[in-house]
């Protein structure tokens, strides 16, 4: 069964990796998003120009959610040598509790960016690196991450749209993706997860394994995240000195106790 999981990820990917690298090499064109805006794609000599409008992913979760929910999940449940009895998502906060359990920081992102290899066939990622991530001075590949992460990741991260984000190089590029409200934050309520199990790691995931520079900007007042493909990260990241949420059970927990199962994820 999990080869099946798996095997259904991955075709879902390599379509849309094929469907976007095929469309950015059309003429320039108009096309009506989802909620019948228009959202274009150019092709010029820098290989990518400036999108007129956001494309716009929301959609009712389906029977694909589920299953990237349950391989992740399976994942997360493989590195971890523990799996809770609580269903769906809530089940999948508590694995990635238990993930920071006894493990430092480093080694907690260490855990992650092993997860997140798991999901994809090592070749995949070697070619995707090496053929596709220095197009364009890696224009080409930013933008179709961007568009991959929008359609593939809405079941983790709540209603995402693919937006446009200025480079470091002064021009600005569709490859964005920003997060309305992030789920995985929201239900976890804790800056410790969110860095060491999701920000920090996925950085490292696209920058080592795919050749994609990501920096991503969460928003700890009123949870959205700023996806920025194509960007380094800052050698000073504000978001690593945020403090504690005053809502994190974990941080509540251990008003009252200094057990282990409490510790800081941020300490």
């Amino acid at each position: 069964m999990a080869t099946l999981l798996q095997f259904q990820f991955q075709f879902q990917f390599h379509s849309i990796c094929e469907n976007s690298l095929r469309k950015l090499k059309r003429k320039p064109q108009f096309r009506r998003s989802a909620n019948h805006g228009l959202f274009r794609v150019s092709a010029g000599e820098s290989g990518i120009q400036k999108t007129t409008e956001a494309l716009v992913v929301s959609r009712s979760p389906g029977v694909l959610d589920h299953v990237f929910l349950n391989l992740f999940r399976n994942k997360m449940v493989q590195e971890v040598g523990w799996d809770s009895e609580k269903a769906g998502y809530d089940g999948l906060i508590d694995v990635a509790n238990r993930l920071m359990l006894a493990r430092t920081n480093s080694q907690t992102q260490e855990a992650a960016v092993r997860i997140l290899r798991s999901l994809f066939p090592p070749l995949l990622l070697k070619l995707y690196k090496i053929l596709i991530a220095p197009l364009a001075q890696g224009k080409v590949a930013a933008v179709m991450v961007a568009r991959v992460t929008a359609v593939s990741c809405e079941w983790l991260m709540g209603s995402c749209r693919v937006n446009t984000v200025d480079l470091g190089d002064g021009s600005s590029l569709p490859s964005g993706v920003f997060v309305e409200r992030c789920k995985y934050l929201e239900e976890s309520k804790c800056v410790g997860i969110c860095l060491n199990t999701c920000k920090l790691p996925t950085q490292a995931f696209f920058m080592d394994h795919m050749g994609v520079p990501l920096v991503m900007e969460p928003n700890f007042d009123d949870y959205s995240c700023q996806f920025k493909f194509g960007v380094s990260p800052p050698e000073e990241d504000s978001s690593l000195k945020e403090p504690c949420l005053e809502v994190c059970p974990n941080a509540i927990r251990r008003r009252t106790t200094t057990t282990l199962e409490n510790k800081c994820p941020k300490a």
